[in-house]
């Protein structure tokens, strides 16, 4: 299952876990007045608004915007953690992996368990999960699937025949036909427009346009082809 959070820095929070991993003194004074006091105004025409604190968020484009994001997610895995679920986080991204059984239920009751404990968490922290990007991919033979779906309640909302995880189309069949297709398609339709210009390029230039649009999106994750059969239908 994948899950994307809609992210609000509340401040005073970021600096209580910053607090928390053992950071003080002249690093944690460095890092206040770097978060803290900044405010802003808006300027429309020949008009400018009062200046106005801002308690949440840190500058656009800060480089240690991820980083203090990454601390202040860092509650997330624990609750996850205890309710025996694995999970893969990147960026504001997080995905959780549980094994089930058609006819047991538990490990569904943990999912459904561990994202209210999740949503409540997030709305005591300015955060809110983004329900029209989180997805459920049901992955095993097509009758388990289906013998499944009464089972998930709630969960149903979130089932897709296919996800995208870091750009890697995942079916659930793992066939990886729709991302083969994808590649293949995304790969004839630049060759095709290298191929017109091809009459006014060297051949190394031409060799750096193929490798840049076509080899590169071919070699992407390439090992998840292993043990794929050599034609698809």
């Amino acid at each position: 299952m994948s899950c994307v959070w809609l992210v609000t820095f509340k401040l005073a929070t970021v600096m209580l876990w910053i607090t928390m991993h053992g950071l003080s003194g002249h690093v944690l004074k460095w890092l206040e007045s770097y978060i803290t006091g900044r405010q802003f105004y808006i300027s429309l025409g020949d008009h400018i608004s009062k200046n106005h604190d801002v308690p949440f968020g840190v500058a656009q484009g800060s480089c240690l915007g991820p980083l203090l994001f990454s601390l202040y997610m860092l509650p997330l895995g624990n609750i996850i953690k205890k309710h025996n679920i694995d999970f893969h986080s990147y960026a504001d991204d997080t995905q959780l992996y549980i094994s089930v059984e058609p006819n047991k239920t538990t490990a569904l009751q943990s999912l459904t368990s561990c994202l209210s404990a999740v949503t409540h968490w997030m709305s005591n922290n300015f955060l809110k999960l983004n329900e029209n990007k989180t997805e459920l991919l049901l992955i095993g033979p097509k009758d388990k699937r289906e013998a499944l779906l009464p089972s998930l309640g709630n969960l149903n909302q979130y089932v897709r025949e296919q996800v995208t995880s870091l750009g890697v189309i995942l079916d659930s069949d793992l066939s990886l036909k729709p991302h083969i297709n994808k590649v293949t398609k995304t790969a004839y339709f630049h060759l095709r427009n290298i191929a017109k210009v091809r009459p006014f390029l060297t051949k190394p230039d031409a060799e750096k346009l193929v490798h840049a649009f076509i080899t590169s999106r071919l070699d992407y994750c390439n090992a998840l082809f292993t043990g794929l059969p050599k034609k698809i239908n």
